[in-house]
């Protein structure tokens, strides 16, 4: 079986599912048109330092928000998919447009959809709070709860382990 270091080393893609891992899960909704999501700001700049990096980004999410993408555009993710009934097919649609194999791909999610892209992928990440079926799969868990900074703190564990975390003064 493959260590932590091993399986961080090998991943060019991350691919993260939005509520619960990039929000906290909640959902507000103003006027029938309006839906409000809070995103970490940590979580951002986590990603601007995994672009720096010359690594690849993608969203794989149930619902389909104008927010989402609004969010991922300004992120510079890649890769968008919305309305993913079953997430395992938009992963291996997402692997085929990338080019990049399981192994190189770390997928972070919480809840039973995201259970078999992180099966299939070479590094699974649960966020703190997620379902146990999740934690229980997961390669590693982060120690903060998904909307509140663990896309940042996988990052963070992967670009170390790699030696490639840096920060711009």
């Amino acid at each position: 079986m493959k260590r932590l270091r091993e399986r961080c080393n090998a991943i060019e893609l991350l691919i993260i599912d939005v509520d619960g891992v990039l929000t906290d899960g909640g959902i507000a909704y103003g006027h029938p048109e309006l839906e409000i999501k809070q995103f970490h700001v940590r979580d951002g700049s986590g990603l601007h330092l995994w672009h720096r990096a010359g690594k690849r980004t993608g969203l794989i999410t149930g619902r389909s928000s104008p927010v989402v993408a609004r969010r991922a555009a300004e992120l510079a993710i890649g890769f968008v998919i919305q309305g993913a009934a079953e997430k395992l097919p938009a992963y291996r649609s997402l692997l085929a447009e990338s080019g990049i194999e399981d192994e190189a791909v770390c997928y972070i999610g919480d809840d039973v959809p995201d259970l078999p892209p992180m099966r299939s992928c070479g590094l699974s990440v649960a966020v703190a709070d997620a379902c146990a079926e999740v934690r229980a799969i997961a390669h590693y868990i982060t120690q903060t709860p998904g909307g509140h900074g663990a896309v940042r703190e996988a990052i963070e564990l992967i670009l170390r382990c790699q030696d490639r975390f840096m920060i711009s003064d």
